[in-house]
């Protein structure tokens, strides 16, 4: 595995990182780890089917049946 040495941190953002560590029980070194893991992880992918099975339910078909056009277009200006 590869070393990361990060320098220039604020004090403000050390204490935090610490803070946040000892409240999930883990080392700062551990807790940097899962932060950086976190944050670049790519999200799982979804086959279509998931995606389109996700959208929620927002009406009858026939709210989107398709119109026929009108013969003669529209007079908005009269």
């Amino acid at each position: 595995m590869a070393n990361l040495l990060v320098r220039g941190v604020d004090e403000t953002v050390v204490r935090a990182l610490k803070e946040r560590a000892g409240s999930h029980g883990r080392s700062a070194e551990a807790e940097h780890r899962a932060i950086l893991a976190a944050a670049l992880a790519r999200p799982v992918r979804r086959s279509l089917a998931q995606v389109l099975a996700s959208m929620p339910d927002v009406g009858l078909d026939s709210d989107f049946e398709r119109l026929e056009p009108a013969t003669e277009a529209p007079r908005v200006f009269d």
